[in-house]
């Protein structure tokens, strides 16, 4: 496939727990990837391989098993759905070099998830310039019918845009008490992934950085549970 644009058709219905994106249907699932059911599209962001060897570099010893982990829930999403393409939002390095760290392991692992199907790396902030000796397409950004696939989202109203780079999360209150997990915030105009990444972090949902990106009303917040996707309206959404 050549990174750029494709033509699909219309989603006739929404499967449970999917909404509608700009007029495709589309489904949040709990670790974080969004499936395009009527698409075949897998589309996960901010994967940040080798955050931990990154780290390390600097004198900050995190466990180095990020990369591995991430690749493992992505390899779950994959048998789960048997996407015939999976596009990356950007970020999916930690840095310009994290490519070259990246052990032969999982390289075979990465290379296992690629087999079979399209793979779509969008330029990121971090990573402008995906690794050149990995599979896949590079593209700054990916048209999906209606749809626009990047990195960082584009201030204002950009209807059909999926986009992460911002890390969503959201604080909700529970009978426990509160609650801070990732989660995808969409008015279904646009939508901002979570990060994928076992390393990443997430900027809660009313950081006034998000404001600009719905600017007729606040997105609802499709909150990561342990088994399953929770809408939050954004009014129970908390701040930190």
């Amino acid at each position: 496939m050549t990174a750029g644009m494709i033509e699909v058709e219309p989603a006739a219905a929404v499967a449970p727990g999917a909404f509608m994106l700009h007029g495709v249907a589309v489904l949040p699932d709990v670790s974080g990837a969004l499936w395009l059911m009527d698409h075949g599209a897998l589309v996960i962001a901010d994967l940040h391989f080798e955050k931990g060897s990154s780290y390390a570099m600097r004198g900050v010893m995190l466990p180095p098993y990020d990369t591995a982990a991430t690749l493992a829930r992505l390899a779950g999403v994959v048998a789960r759905y048997a996407p015939k393409v999976i596009i990356a939002l950007g970020d999916s390095f930690h840095d310009r070099t994290g490519g070259a760290r990246m052990g032969e392991a999982d390289r075979a692992a990465l290379g296992a998830l690629q087999s079979g199907r399209d793979w779509i790396w969008i330029s990121g902030n971090h990573d402008p310039e995906p690794p050149r000796d990995l599979d896949g397409s590079c593209a700054a950004q990916f048209g999906l019918g209606p749809l626009t696939l990047r990195h960082e989202p584009q201030a204002g109203f950009s209807p059909g845009e999926i986009a992460g780079h911002l890390h969503p999360a959201a604080r909700v209150s529970s009978p426990a008490g509160s609650l801070r997990r990732r989660c995808f915030a969409s008015d279904g105009s646009r939508c901002i992934l979570p990060a994928f990444g076992a390393f990443a972090g997430g900027l809660n949902l009313r950081d006034p950085v998000f404001a600009p990106l719905f600017p007729a009303a606040p997105p609802l917040a499709h909150v990561l549970g342990r088994q399953k996707v929770f809408a939050v309206p954004f009014a129970r959404c908390l701040t930190d």
